[in-house]
């Protein structure tokens, strides 16, 4: 039966997995460690504790437990200033330490791959059991030694933030590159982040996991083997994690605007009627942690690269509370859009505002890539919620709906600072649905327009880049 009301965001978690054991298995530190092995001891000297990744100011806006805006008022740099009240909770997810992250990561594995130290094991078990959202059964299997099942030849070894050996992955099938250690170090971590912000929303909606009836993955990673490198359903595995027996589903690659095509396609099959709950899962990107490592080494700061963050997004049908997800309004970037910036915000962010009536200046908040420019801007890659800001101001300014003595106070004005990991996909808007939602619900937020954008070119396909948009607002 086809529904008749707008489908709506219901809720979202954000997970924080403070992984700084992992970073230098990261795409740069790889390669700069292959060129420099001496490189190590510098890495591990900056590394942050998990208690400093806790109180970073932009780690706990992620969770929820400040409004983005709250970083303005924090001096900067941000690193230096920890928030006091900070904690491993929030209204919208977790952090979770390298210690639990053993043991998600083992539980993620099917076959054999990942063989972790028992005493490791042991201290996972303890703190995923005092986390609540895994039962003693799923516990359990972190009491059992690892069926090898997969090759011993190549494995990478498994370091703790100290250098501490804690186990190993092994390669897959004999042979295929699309199975090495390391390809299956970076599926088995988004796996098991995604799965962790999967439970936590669940959790926090009291629902249960077997009223999941479609999983959308919107990953970067490429899960395959030789014939089909990206070919595999990961959203399945993390419902299988998760507990979602009656789930099914599959992933939606566009590089780092695939959240928001995977939440619109959300918000398409729950209004068709062919699915109620659909939820939209983004696992963490291992190959982007210490992505811009030597900058921050040459500014003699932390490394702070050091999570992987994961989300997961229920959408339903309306319930009750007025909040709509715009489908007969979105922005999308066509193959003739043009690539030029311009292009790409005429496409995503006027046109679909035209279709409703709209100026630009009608949209309370832009969420737009939201990338904590602490990270961004020491290496060189300047501060890119900004960028975004000013090509909306500017595109508002040329249509004539705002003056253009107004251009620098539109950040302030309908934007934010950027305060997610740099972990592609992640920093694509939708984070700050953890914090659009209740201000929607309560009336305080009216309109809020969700806008990513993707590098295919990236790919050597095209030269193309691409692009969605989705507008959430309170209906009257």
């Amino acid at each position: 039966m086809t529904s008749t009301a707008m489908p709506t965001v219901r809720g979202i978690a954000c997970v924080l997995a403070h992984t700084p054991g992992l970073l230098q298995y990261g795409s740069k530190p790889t390669r700069e460690l292959a060129k420099d092995g001496a490189l190590i001891a510098n890495i591990r000297g900056r590394l942050r504790s998990f208690d400093d990744a806790v109180a970073y100011g932009p780690n706990q806006v992620f969770i929820g437990r400040h409004a983005p805006e709250w970083l303005w008022d924090v001096p900067e740099p941000w690193w230096r200033h920890g928030d006091e009240g900070a904690s491993e909770r929030g209204p919208a997810g977790r952090i979770v330490s390298e210690d639990a992250f053993w043991g998600l990561l083992r539980m993620a594995d099917e076959f054999g791959i990942v063989d972790v130290a028992a005493e490791r094991l042991a201290r996972s078990r303890e703190l995923l059991a005092a986390g609540g959202l895994f039962s003693d059964a799923e516990l359990a299997r972190l009491s059992a030694p690892a069926e090898k099942t997969s090759s011993a030849d190549g494995a990478l070894t498994l370091h703790a933030a100290d250098g501490t050996a804690v186990g190993r992955v092994a390669n897959g099938y004999a042979g295929d590159t699309s199975q090495t250690a390391d390809i299956l170090l970076e599926n088995l971590a988004c796996k098991a982040s995604g799965a962790l912000a999967l439970k936590e929303l669940l959790a926090q909606l009291r629902m249960d996991p077997a009223e999941v009836e479609y999983v959308l993955g919107c990953g970067e990673e490429a899960v395959g083997d030789r014939y089909q490198r990206g070919g595999g359903a990961i959203s399945k595995a993390m419902a299988e994690m998760a507990g979602c027996t009656e789930a099914t589903g599959s992933d939606v690659k566009a590089f780092c605007c695939a959240p928001v095509h995977a939440l619109v396609l959300a918000g398409a099959l729950v209004e068709s009627g062919i699915y109620r709950n659909v939820v939209v899962v983004g696992g963490g990107s291992l190959a982007k942690l210490g992505m811009k490592m030597l900058g921050h080494l040459s500014k003699d700061m932390p490394l702070l690269e050091d999570c992987l963050a994961a989300v997961a997004i229920l959408v339903g049908p309306a319930d009750g509370t007025g909040v709509r997800m715009r489908l007969d309004a979105v922005g999308k970037h066509t193959v003739g859009s043009g690539g030029s910036a311009g292009a790409i915000y005429e496409a995503l962010v006027a046109r679909p505002l035209d279709k409703l009536g709209l100026r630009i200046v009608d949209v309370d908040r832009y969420a737009v890539e939201l990338h904590n420019p602490e990270i961004t801007v020491p290496a060189g890659s300047g501060n890119v919620p900004r960028t975004n800001y000013r090509m909306i101001a500017a595109l508002a300014v040329s249509r004539g709906e705002m003056k253009r003595a107004d251009l620098d106070g539109f950040e302030r004005a309908h934007g934010m600072p950027g305060f997610v990991p740099t972990q592609g996909h992640i920093p694509a808007a939708l984070p700050y649905l953890a914090h659009a939602l209740p201000r929607l619900r309560d009336g305080s937020l009216r309109r809020a327009l969700f806008v990513a954008k993707g590098s295919l070119f990236l790919g050597k396909m095209t030269n193309m880049a691409d692009g969605m948009s989705v507008l959430l607002d309170r209906e009257d």
